[in-house]
């Protein structure tokens, strides 16, 4: 048992290095992206959506989840707390970044969600937090979901149910600043000509909704479309849905980008 304890705390050791790394090499790229340098702004010194002390909270589906460690889900700007996913990438970027600002980021995405089951645990994962600046990315499992019969949804469903929660949140959180981050897929793995056009109808939806809130709009179906004009789709996506670890860094720079030159 001791053998089976000692290599389980070098496995989370090893992780939680691996972890660290990989925001550090992030944070690297972004800033030689340039996205650095946009960065600027989001702290409040020239404008953008996220002011100093605020509380960023992303949520969403696995997309945003990416394994994250729901175990310490309570503690705020922890590396396993966030996933490995985008929202970490993002998060490290932001607190490197600006550590004057004294940020506080959540990550509480999870796995297989779709709008309603968001509603449904909302009063928790986000009015509970208190945050400042809400991130969503949801619609890929409103889609799958109905495709492998294990939902009846529609996209007028996915719209009215995504309206009632910002609705609830502009209620519950006055002053919230929203972001709406646009659904996506790439050709390959699970996805193939069987969600289309539809899924495009989830894309339009996310749309209206982040203009009717006056949320900022995250294009990820567009950054992803300009990146597989030169690379191969399984490069940024190996399913077509979640995304690899060069996919998790463009949606980072994209979602950085967005909110760095907001105007609120």
């Amino acid at each position: 048992m001791a053998e089976s304890g000692s290599t389980k705390k070098a496995t989370t050791r090893r992780e939680f290095i691996s972890q660290a790394a990989a925001g550090l090499t992030a944070t690297s790229l972004l800033s030689a992206s340039g996205c650095s340098r946009s960065m600027a702004r989001v702290s409040g010194r020239e404008g953008g959506l996220i002011g100093p002390g605020n509380v960023v909270l992303f949520q969403g589906d696995s997309i945003t989840d990416a394994g994250r460690d729901r175990r310490r889900e309570d503690n705020a700007n922890d590396t396993r707390a966030l996933g490995t996913g985008y929202a970490f990438l993002a998060a490290a970027a932001l607190l490197a970044d600006h550590s004057e600002a004294k940020l506080t980021v959540y990550n509480r995405g999870i796995s297989g969600h779709k709008v309603f089951q968001l509603a449904e645990r909302w009063d928790k994962d986000c009015i509970a937090l208190k945050p400042d600046v809400v991130s969503i990315l949801i619609g890929v499992n409103d889609i799958w979901h109905t495709l492998n019969g294990q939902y009846d949804g529609t996209i007028e469903v996915y719209e009215r149910d995504y309206r009632a929660l910002l609705e609830r949140t502009k209620r519950e959180l006055p002053g919230v600043k929203l972001v709406v981050c646009e659904p996506f897929v790439l050709r390959c793995g699970a996805v193939n000509d069987k969600w289309f056009p539809e899924f495009d109808g989830y894309r339009a939806a996310a749309r209206q909704v982040a203009t009717a809130f006056d949320a900022v709009f995250v294009p990820f179906q567009t950054m992803f479309d300009e990146a597989v004009r030169t690379t191969p789709p399984d490069y940024w996506a190996g399913d077509g849905v979640h995304p690899t670890i060069a996919g998790a860094a463009r949606m980072a720079q994209t979602w950085l980008q967005a909110v760095s030159t907001a105007r609120t």
